[in-house]
C-alpha cells in the first residue's frame, strides 16, 4: 500500500517555485521526488535586465542631479554651442584663436598717435603764431611829426598860424586808436586809411601797410599794431581742465603739455580714496583738421615725440576715464580691476585675479570679450555689420599650450574688456559628489555615534 503527499516550497529570495513527492510503502519505505515547475534561465535573465535597468536609471539620476547644480558660467563646449546657435547668439559673436598672426594684426591697428597728426596735417611753412585773422581784437597807436591827423594838437597848431603866432610843432605825438576788430572776412576799417585785408598778415607786416597809406596824408607817420585779443592763433582746452578756456598760442610755440598746464592742469574729482588718481586714468584728445587721436596722459609725458606743437584751431580735450576690465569664471577674484599702468597685457590680467583656479577651471578656455574694429575682423575674416563701427568678438586663448603665453605678453588688453575663464566639465561631478557627501556626512556620524 502506498500513500502519496504533496508539498510546495518557495527557493531562497528568488521565489523559485519547486514541488517534492513522498511515496511511502506498508513496509515504511519512503521515497522522495522533487522538480521544479519552471526552467530558471529565463527568469535570470529577466533579472539581470533589471539590474542593468536600474543602474542604467541610477546614471541618468546622477546626470540630472549634476546638471541642476549651479555654476559660475559655461564650459568651454557649451560657448562653442552657443555660438553656432541663432537663437543664442543674437549679438553675432564670432570665436577667434589668439595666434601670432592675430597679435601682429591687432597691434598694427592701434589707434593713432598724437604726432601722426604732424606728419599729415603740419603746414608746410610752420607759422610763428603772430597772424591775425578774422576776430582778432587789433590795437593800433600811430607817431606822426608835425600836423598830426589823429592828435588834438594839429587844431591848436592851425589856429596858431591863422593868428600870426610862430608856435613850434612838438617833436612827436602819438594816438592810440580805439580797439578795432577784424570783421568775418579779415578786413580792418582804419581811419584816413580804408579797409585792408589782414589776414594772414603778421603784426609788422599789419603796420607797414597802414603806415604806407598815411603817408600820403602825415608827416611821417610811424605805426604799432599788437594784437589785444588773439583768436586766430588759440587752442580750445576743455575737459577735466581746472580753467577750461581758450589758450592763446604765442611765438613761443607751445605743446600740448604746455596749454594743458596753462588751462590749470588735470582736475582731480573726487573718488575712491583707496583708488588713487593717476595720469593713466586721463585720456588726452586733439582734434585737428577734423582728425581725432587720443593717448593717454602719461604717455605723452614719457614720450616727447607726443608731446606735439600746437597749431591755430586746435582743440584739446581732457577726459577722466579710469580704464577697467572685468574678470569672469573660474578665477580666484571675480571682479572689476583698474588698469594702473599705461599699457596692460593679457598675461598681467590673468595674474593679477590670481589666474585659473585649479580645482575649477579648464585653462584650454580663457576667452576675451570685446567689440572690436570692424575693419579688423574683416582682415580676420569674420562676418560683421558694414554699418557698424565696432562688432563683438571672442579671443581665445589656450593655456594649456606653453608657448601661447608668449602671446600673451603681447596680446594688449582695451579699455571694457572682459575676461571670462570657462569652467571644467568635470566639476559638476565634484560639486554633485560634494553635495551627495553633505548629505549622507550626518547619518554616518550619527550612526557611529549610535555604536
Amino acid at each position: 500500500m502506498f500513500s502519496i503527499s504533496t508539498a510546495w516550497w518557495m527557493c531562497g529570495v528568488s521565489f523559485i517555485p519547486s514541488a517534492f513527492f513522498t511515496i511511502t510503502s506498508s513496509r515504511g519505505v519512503t521515497l522522495t521526488i522533487s522538480c521544479f515547475l519552471k526552467d530558471l534561465g529565463p527568469l535570470r535573465r529577466r533579472i539581470r535586465n533589471g539590474q542593468r535597468l536600474a543602474a542604467f536609471g541610477g546614471v541618468l539620476l546622477l546626470l540630472a542631479g549634476c546638471n541642476t547644480l549651479p555654476d559660475s558660467g559655461p564650459t568651454e563646449a557649451q560657448v562653442n554651442h552657443a555660438q553656432r546657435n541663432p537663437k543664442k547668439n543674437t549679438v553675432g559673436y564670432g570665436i577667434v584663436q589668439v595666434t601670432p598672426e592675430l597679435v601682429s594684426l591687432l597691434a598694427s591697428e592701434a589707434p593713432p598717435a598724437l604726432s601722426s597728426l604732424d606728419a599729415n596735417n603740419a603746414p608746410a611753412i610752420p607759422g610763428n603764431n603772430d597772424t591775425v585773422g578774422p576776430g582778432d581784437v587789433i590795437q593800433i597807436a600811430i607817431y606822426e611829426i608835425g600836423s598830426a591827423l589823429f592828435s588834438p594838437s594839429s587844431a591848436t597848431m592851425a589856429a596858431s598860424s591863422a593868428s600870426g603866432t610862430n608856435t613850434l610843432p612838438s617833436t612827436s605825438t602819438a594816438s592810440n586808436l580805439p580797439l578795432l576788430s577784424v570783421d568775418g572776412n579779415g578786413d580792418l576799417d582804419i581811419p584816413f586809411a580804408g579797409v585792408i585785408h589782414v589776414t594772414g598778415m603778421t603784426t609788422d607786416q599789419v603796420a607797414e601797410t597802414i603806415q604806407g597809406r598815411l603817408k600820403r596824408q602825415s608827416q611821417s607817420p610811424q605805426v604799432l599794431v599788437r594784437i589785444a585779443s588773439d583768436i586766430t592763433n588759440s587752442v580750445m582746452v576743455y575737459g577735466g581742465v581746472q580753467q577750461p578756456s581758450r589758450v592763446p598760442l604765442t611765438p613761443n610755440r607751445e605743446r600740448i603739455l604746455d596749454v594743458i598746464a596753462l588751462a590749470g592742469g588735470a582736475e582731480r574729482p573726487p573718488g575712491d580714496e583707496r583708488q588713487p588718481q593717476t595720469d593713466e586714468d586721463y585720456i588726452v584728445r586733439l582734434t585737428r583738421n577734423g582728425r581725432i587721436a587720443e593717448m593717454p596722459l602719461k604717455v605723452i609725458e614719457n614720450d616727447p615725440a607726443q608731446n606735439v606743437l600746437m597749431q591755430p584751431g586746435d582743440r584739446v580735450q581732457l577726459t577722466f576715464q579710469p580704464r577697467t576690465y572685468t574678470v569672469f569664471g573660474a578665477s580666484d577674484h571675480v571682479t572689476q580691476t583698474h588698469f594702473k599702468t599705461p599699457t596692460l597685457t593679457l598675461a598681467d590680467a590673468i595674474s593679477r585675479v590670481g589666474g585659473p583656479v585649479d580645482t575649477r577651471a579648464d585653462p584650454n578656455a580663457v576667452y576675451l570679450f570685446r567689440f572690436e574694429n570692424t575693419d579688423v575682423l574683416r582682415r580676420l575674416g569674420v562676418s560683421v555689420d558694414g554699418n557698424a563701427p565696432t562688432s563683438p568678438v571672442v579671443y581665445q586663448l589656450d593655456m594649456m599650450n606653453p608657448g601661447n603665453y608668449f602671446l600673451a605678453q603681447k596680446f594688449m588688453m582695451q579699455d571694457r574688456d572682459l575676461v571670462y575663464i570657462a569652467n571644467s566639465s568635470s566639476n559638476k561631478f565634484y560639486k554633485f559628489f560634494g553635495l551627495i557627501s553633505t548629505i549622507i556626512a550626518p547619518g554616518i556620524t550619527a550612526a557611529w555615534i549610535a555604536k
